[in-house]
């Protein structure tokens, strides 16, 4: 552990790197942020395949889009920032055209989490206080990360004292080429979903649990992902790409295949499994060249792609999708995992 720099008003912010054989993770206490992974490819050069920055300055500007969080209290959108518990109503601050994302505009992305290093890792904690960003409850959250041979592993879990909604997630975006390696349209994407569920204009779930089959989402087998993400399909019109929610198969709550990944040019390849009901694919469509990252390369769009594992998007108000809903004397708990190897390259 190190002390990486100061927030505004001189709070210290520490990182940690974690390492396991030829693995090595990088994660700071600001945002609970996932910073760096270090993974070698098929001949053993290391890259990392992370996007993030060097410093911490360069995350404290407000408006980087998630690297690496831990995005809450609720992960994903809540359409015009309103949900109901128990016939009480409450209002989000909008921050994503007419919805609420990630928490709203100060989410848990932008606290400094409590750090206590555990074995094999750190785990971070942050007290969300009632009322914060509008959400009902003083809300405790824990994200632990632990590095254990080639697997990268995050627990969630949170406890409130009053009826809350709670959608915990990590925001990375991976480029298995390296992150100064250019797009990640040639990555080929398996998916353990046979459902998505698709979306409105303003990228908010319709309700329906619709089958993958015959679209241009179905990831069943492996894909290229640039292979169909220009094609004529309304989904990927309205998304611009990949930026859906895709139905976990089997049972949630149980940790299981979610995703695998594959760089067909360096050889690395990495496999999720997850506990949640629901995991975001998103390709990175609205990384615009804003920010530059490690080495001085620009995040230009699509040079980075996420997977981020969850409950559904928009799930307070759809009662037919698994229940967001936090009460007190309960414990959410719920893990993902991020497993590195290699295949022949080329």
């Amino acid at each position: 552990m190190s002390i990486w720099g100061h927030t505004a008003d001189g709070t210290a912010v520490p990182i940690f790197t974690l390492k396991s054989g030829q693995i090595e993770v990088r994660v700071t206490a600001y945002g609970a942020k996932l910073v760096s992974v270090r993974t070698p490819d098929s001949s053993g050069k290391v890259a990392d395949i992370v996007l993030g920055f060097d410093s911490l300055e360069s995350y404290l500007n407000g408006k980087e889009p998630h690297l690496g969080s831990i995005v809450g209290r609720f992960g994903n959108r809540i359409a015009r920032g309103e949900f109901v518990i128990d016939g009480n109503r409450y209002q989000i601050p909008v921050n994503n055209g007419p919805n609420a994302l990630h928490g709203g505009p100060v989410g848990f992305d932008k606290k400094v989490w409590q750090a206590q290093e555990v074995p094999n890792g750190v785990e971070f904690t942050l007290v969300s206080p009632d009322g914060d960003m509008g959400f009902p409850g003083k809300l405790t959250a824990k994200g632990r990360y632990t590095l254990t041979g080639n697997t990268l592993r995050i627990d969630y879990s949170a406890t409130t004292d009053k009826p809350t909604v709670v959608n915990l997630t990590n925001h990375a975006y991976f480029n298995l080429h390296g992150n100064d390696q250019g797009v990640i349209l040639d990555h080929v994407l398996e998916l353990s979903a046979d459902r998505f569920t698709p979306v409105d204009a303003n990228l908010i779930p319709t309700g329906v649990m619709a089958p993958v089959a015959g679209t241009p989402l179905d990831f069943r087998k492996p894909a290229v992902i640039g292979a169909r993400i220009n094609d004529d399909y309304d989904q990927l019109k309205l998304a611009c790409g990949y930026d859906h929610n895709f139905v976990v198969n089997g049972h949630a709550g149980v940790l299981r295949p979610a995703a695998t990944v594959t760089d067909p040019v360096s050889g690395r390849r990495m496999t999720v499994e997850t506990t949640e009901p629901g995991m975001q694919f998103y390709s990175g469509n609205f990384l615009d060249g804003t920010f530059t990252g490690r080495h001085g390369v620009k995040f230009e769009r699509r040079t980075g792609f996420c997977l981020e594992t969850q409950h559904f998007p928009d799930s307070p108000n759809h009662p037919d999708f698994p229940s967001t809903v936090l009460r007190p004397g309960d414990t959410l708990h719920s893990a993902t995992t991020f497993s590195f190897s290699t295949t022949n390259a080329g």
